[in-house]
Parts: C-alpha cells; structure tokens; sequence
C-alpha cells in the first residue's frame, strides 16, 4: 500500500475481533512511531503497551464523557469499549523537559502527534486498526501505570485487527476551501 492510498483509506476503528496482534506487527507499528520526526531531534516520545486486559479494562474506566462528548449527545466515550476490548493499548506518553518550549508553543504535543500519524498509518498498512482517544484522566491513568508525575500522557491507541468492513469515513473540506494562495482570504 503506498502512503496516499494508506493516508485515503486509513479509519478510526473502535470495534476489534478477538484475535491477538502479532508482536512482529506490534514492533512494526512502533518502530514507525519512533521514526518519526520530532522538534531539535529530540525525541521525547514513550509508550506504555499494555496486553493485560484487566489492566485495559481499568483504562477504558478512566475516559470518560463530560467534557467533551456530553455536549454532543453521547452518553459515554465512544471509543471506551475499544480501549477494553482491543488486544493491545498504546499509551503515548512525552518527557515534556526533554522537548523543546518556544513562547506558549508545548513541542512534545507537535511530536506526538507526527508520532501518532506514523503509528496510524503503519497499523493500517498491516491490516490493523486503531483510534487516537485524548478524552481519559492522566492522572489515574499514570498512577495505574507507574507512569513518573514528570511525563505527560497525550493519547492511548486501542489496537487490532478491526471488526467488520471498513466503511467510508468523514467527507472532507476540499482544498480550495481550506487553502490560501499568497494571504488569507
């Protein structure tokens, strides 16, 4: 699969078949995140992956709905039952310190997410799938996993194999409505 057509067909998947990733995948979707670029080289990505599914159980416990989804009608975090049920979570955690500051701009969050990108899209190539869920309590989720008060938790990614067809996702602004030759229109 070439990158456009991976990038194209790439979903968020929140329902998962009960089958184990194998590591050799495992290892290729986290080999992609750690490939990716990050600000002055610096690298200050981890990830937790967590296989115990009491231990994803009480992770998907700890997102929860009121500030986010609430207002939009839902009654729960729809990617909850996908943090229990998918075989494998990924915690992308930052070393803020080791990341660069300029103004009010946090880099760590920037590299995250370039990281998180590289890990969606190398799940995808290999037939597995996976959502970026931001909406949990960092702070039960670092006590639970020993995670040092000094590290920040930006995302966990339920990964599998998914469940079901992939459907067609979201519509798209075209570009000619977001972007802007020369200067803002």
């Amino acid at each position: 699969m070439d990158v456009m057509e991976a990038i194209r067909t790439r979903r968020s998947i929140r329902k998962f078949k009960n089958k184990p990733v194998e590591e050799e995948k495992l290892r290729m979707v986290l080999e992609a995140a750690r490939l990716a670029p990050s600000w002055a080289n610096l690298q200050c990505w981890r990830f937790v992956v967590v296989k115990n599914p009491e231990v994803r159980g009480k992770i998907s416990n700890l997102s929860y709905v009121e500030a986010f989804f609430a207002p939009k009608g839902y009654k729960t975090n729809p990617a909850k039952k996908a943090l229990a049920e998918a075989p494998v979570v990924i915690v992308a955690c930052a070393d803020s310190e080791l990341s660069g500051e300029l103004g009010e701009q946090h880099y760590y969050l920037t590299d995250i997410g370039i990281a998180a990108e590289n890990l969606m899209l190398a799940a995808h190539a290999q037939g597995l799938g996976t959502v970026f869920v931001g909406v949990f309590d960092e702070e039960k989720v670092r006590d639970l996993l020993g995670i040092p008060a000094t590290i920040r938790i930006v995302g966990l990614f339920p990964l599998g194999y998914p469940e079901g067809e992939n459907k067609e996702g979201p519509s798209r602004k075209p570009l000619e409505e977001i972007v802007f030759e020369e200067k803002w229109r």
